[in-house]
C-alpha cells in the first residue's frame, strides 16, 4: 500500500528582514510544493498602489480574499503551498489557519528568531542592491518591528523554531 501525502501549508513568522523569503525558497524546493510570495504578487499586480505601510494595511483584504482561495485549492489537489507572507501578527495567523482548515491540510509555522541587529543588516544590504519589490528604511523597520506578535503555544500551531538564521 502507497504511502499518502499530506499536502501541507508553511507559514514563516519573522520580522522585516528576518530571511523570511530566503526560507521561504528553500522550503520550497521540496517535491511537490509551490511558493505563492505576497511582494511579487503585490508588486506586478498593484505597482503603484503601496508607498506606505498604511497602504499596504488598505490593500492587504483584496490580496487576502484572492490569495487565499487560491492557496486551499492548491493544497486540495495535493501540493504543499510555502506562503511568503507576514506571519507576524495574530491576525495575519488567524488568517493562515483559516487556508489550511478549509482545504483539510497539514500546517507548519516556522517561527525565525534573528537578532534586529542582524535583520537591520540585512535590510540595508538588500536596500543597497536594489533587487527587491520594496525598499524599507531604518524608521518603518522600527516602526514594523514594534507591531510584531510572537506566535504562542496557546494560538495551536505546529511550531518550528529556527534561531540566528
Amino acid at each position: 500500500m502507497a504511502a499518502t501525502h499530506m499536502p501541507m501549508l508553511h507559514m514563516i513568522c519573522g520580522k522585516v528582514a528576518a530571511g523570511r523569503s530566503t526560507f521561504a525558497a528553500r522550503l520550497a524546493a521540496a517535491p511537490g510544493t509551490i511558493i505563492i510570495a505576497q511582494d511579487s504578487w503585490r508588486a506586478t499586480l498593484c505597482p503603484q498602489e503601496v508607498r506606505s505601510h498604511a497602504d499596504y494595511r488598505r490593500l492587504l483584504p483584496r490580496l487576502r480574499a484572492v490569495m487565499g482561495p487560491h492557496a486551499a485549492a492548491l493544497l486540495r489537489v495535493g501540493l504543499s503551498v510555502v506562503l511568503d507572507w507576514p506571519a507576524s501578527t495574530v491576525a495575519s495567523r488567524a488568517w493562515l489557519r483559516g487556508i489550511f482548515e478549509a482545504a483539510g491540510a497539514g500546517h507548519r509555522l516556522h517561527v525565525l528568531d534573528v537578532p534586529d541587529a542582524l535583520c537591520l543588516a540585512r535590510l540595508m544590504a538588500r536596500n543597497a542592491t536594489g533587487t527587491h519589490a520594496y525598499t524599507v528604511n531604518r524608521e518603518e523597520l522600527e516602526t514594523l518591528a514594534g507591531t510584531f506578535e510572537p506566535p504562542t503555544q496557546a494560538e495551536g500551531f505546529d511550531m518550528v523554531a529556527h534561531a540566528g538564521r
